[in-house]
C-alpha cells in the first residue's frame, strides 16, 4: 500500500479515522508514529498527505490522520481495455494489474470461448471488483478509480455500444494470437494524447467471426510475438508495449 486512499464521507473538517485494514497497515506494516507523515488520497480525488494526530497500535488498531490533500489528481489514462471476460480467480488479477498500470474504462465482453458460467461469478458485483482496483491505485499511488462496464452480448457492445464511443480514439486494437502484423507495425504515429482502445480476447483467443466483427468496427489486428500466453500475461505484456511506444513517440 503505497498511497492510503479514502472516501469523501470518511473525511470530517480535514482529519481521517481509519479502524480497518488501513489502521493495520500503517501500524504493523509502516510502523508510524505520531507526527509522520504518509501519502493519502481521496479516491476520485486530490492527493497529498495525512500527519498522524493520534494512534492505537494494540487491536483494534487506530488512526487519525490530519490531512492536506493539495495535489490534483492524475490526468486520466489514455488507455481502455476490452476485455473478453476471463474467469473469476484470473479477473481478480487482472483488475488490480491494469489498475496499476493505468486504464481509463475496462469493457468485460463476452465471447464464444466465454464460459457463461462466468457471467455469475460474485466479482462481478460492484462490491467485489471495487477492492480488486484499490489494490491497484494503492499500488500505483493513483486516485481514480477505472469505469468497469459489463456487456453480456457481443455483437450489441461492436455494433450498437461502440460506435457511440468509437470517436474518442484514435488508435484501435485487437489482440490476437494469429494477428497478422506485429503491434509495432499496425500503431501508426500519433499526437501524444491520443486514446487506444485494445481488445485482448479469452482463453484460445477470439474466434474468426469475432476479429471480423472488430475489423469492421476499424481495429487493427495484431500480435506480439509467437508465444501463446496466458490472458494476465498478455493484457500485461501489450500494456506495457504500447506504453513503451508511446514513450518512444511512435504513438
Amino acid at each position: 500500500m503505497n498511497i492510503i486512499l479514502a472516501e469523501a464521507g470518511e473525511i470530517d473538517a480535514h482529519r481521517l479515522k481509519l479502524t480497518d485494514h488501513r489502521a493495520r497497515h500503517v501500524v504493523t506494516v509502516l510502523q508510524a508514529e505520531i507526527g509522520d507523515r504518509l501519502r493519502v488520497g481521496l479516491i476520485n480525488g486530490p492527493m497529498g498527505s495525512g500527519t498522524i494526530a493520534a494512534i492505537k497500535k494494540k487491536h483494534p488498531f487506530f488512526v487519525e490522520m490530519e490531512l492536506d490533500l493539495c495535489d490534483p489528481p492524475r490526468p486520466p489514462p489514455p488507455l481502455d481495455l476490452i476485455l473478453a471476460l476471463p474467469r473469476p480467480i484470473m479477473l481478480k488479477r487482472i483488475l488490480s494489474q491494469v489498475t496499476a498500470l493505468g486504464v481509463g474504462t475496462i469493457h468485460l465482453v463476452n465471447a464464444n470461448r466465454v464460459e457463461k458460467s462466468f457471467w455469475e461469478a460474485g466479482i462481478l458485483q460492484p462490491e467485489e471488483y471495487h477492492s480488486h482496483l484499490l489494490q491497484g491505485l494503492e499500488q500505483a499511488v493513483d486516485t481514480r478509480v477505472p469505469d468497469l462496464q459489463l456487456h453480456r452480448q457481443f455483437k450489441p457492445f461492436l455494433e450498437d455500444f461502440f460506435p457511440t464511443v468509437a470517436g474518442k480514439y484514435h488508435g484501435l486494437l485487437v489482440a490476437h494470437p494469429a494477428g497478422a502484423g506485429r503491434l509495432d507495425d499496425v500503431i501508426d504515429s500519433a499526437s501524444d494524447d491520443g486514446r487506444i482502445a485494445l481488445a485482448v480476447g479469452p482463453e484460445g483467443g477470439w474466434v474468426d467471426y469475432e476479429v471480423k466483427k472488430f475489423q469492421e468496427q476499424g481495429f487493427s489486428c495484431c500480435t506480439i510475438g509467437e508465444r501463446i500466453l496466458k490472458v494476465d500475461t498478455a493484457v500485461v505484456a501489450l500494456h506495457a508495449r504500447i506504453s513503451a511506444l508511446r514513450e518512444r513517440g511512435a504513438i
